[in-house]
């Protein structure tokens, strides 16, 4: 995915002569195209991420559309006064790009994992948030996210994400993408999950349970036409992500959920738990670890659609930790 956003940057910027890249000394060689062609639009930074996000909101103040990328939590837990002071309040539009989002630096740690971006952006006035299943959606994201007047939150994958689209769809920031059809159940997914989530609806479809799936990208606006038309259409709605039960895609359904006169649907999230990783260790160990694996959140979705099924008329929230 990474590589993806190096291509893509450089394409913008060929386009667009406004387009300036910041990095907190990350990616020097991902980025050496750029920097051969525009070497007056490359900033390093260095390793002071919050400095970073004020360069970034005078470039952009001053007409520019900057685009700021580094390791996901240093870019979004160490600058959040910076996005909400410096970008948010003033509605700039800046590109702040997260790499390595949820547990793709797994084998660092705690220190290195971001499961609590999403929760802590999407709450800033004038933010947008999208979360990219693949470098298909990557590519699309980030062609739109500079049209948009205002700070945008990409929240990229580390590497090697499998493609999940043969071919471009027609993504809308904003609007979710379907990806398989169905009957008995909607799974809604964010981000780099989607390829488990994908599994998983294969393996629900072998126990006779027929799952749509959709590609949540976007968070933040919420695409609330689509949460209507699941709820509507289906007894069980299921929000995956890899990012933390609390604050995130999840929460955000729950959010708009409790607001409506739903009494047929039920609502199952599925996220990591409101707890850190003790472990430095590989990036499918992790999601083993968080509960995000083919074989856990296919058990948990018909445990849920068991209940579902059996008593409609309940209600409830329920969420794996």
């Amino acid at each position: 995915m990474r590589n993806m956003f190096a291509k893509v940057l450089t394409q913008m910027a060929a386009a667009d002569d406004r387009v300036v890249m910041l990095s907190a000394d990350i990616g020097n060689r991902l980025f050496d195209d750029f920097k051969t062609r525009f070497p007056d639009r490359f900033y390093n930074c260095g390793v002071a991420e919050a400095n970073m996000i004020g360069m970034a909101a005078g470039l952009a103040a001053n007409g520019l559309r900057p685009i700021c990328y580094t390791i996901t939590p240093f870019v979004t837990t160490r600058c959040l006064e910076q996005i909400r002071v410096d970008l948010c309040y003033h509605h700039l539009p800046v590109i702040v790009a997260g790499v390595g989002s949820g547990l793709g630096y797994a084998e660092l740690g705690a220190t290195h994992h971001a499961c609590e971006d999403i929760a802590m952006l999407r709450v800033l006035p004038g933010m947008t948030v999208v979360c990219p299943a693949d470098p298909v959606e990557l590519k699309l994201a980030m062609l739109q996210a500079t049209s948009i007047n205002g700070p945008v939150y990409l929240r990229l994958g580390k590497k090697g994400e499998p493609v999940v689209h043969a071919q471009e769809p027609a993504f809308t920031i904003g609007q979710s993408l379907n990806v398989k059809q169905g009957k008995d159940v909607c799974l809604l997914s964010t981000g780099t999950i989607l390829p488990v989530v994908m599994q998983a609806a294969e393996s629900l479809e072998s126990q006779g349970i027929s799952c749509r799936v959709e590609s949540f990208h976007t968070i933040k606006p919420l695409d609330e036409k689509l949460l209507a038309r699941a709820f509507h259409d289906y007894r069980l709605v299921v929000t995956i992500e890899e990012h933390s039960i609390i604050g995130g895609l999840g929460a955000a359904a729950a959010e708009w959920y409790v607001d409506q006169a739903i009494t047929h649907s039920r609502l199952l999230r599925i996220g990591t738990p409101d707890a850190f990783l003790h472990e430095s260790t590989h990036y499918d160990t992790a999601r083993q670890r968080c509960g995000l694996t083919v074989d856990n959140i296919a058990s948990r979705i018909a445990q849920a659609w068991t209940h579902a099924s059996t008593s409609p008329s309940a209600v409830f929230i329920q969420q794996v930790s």
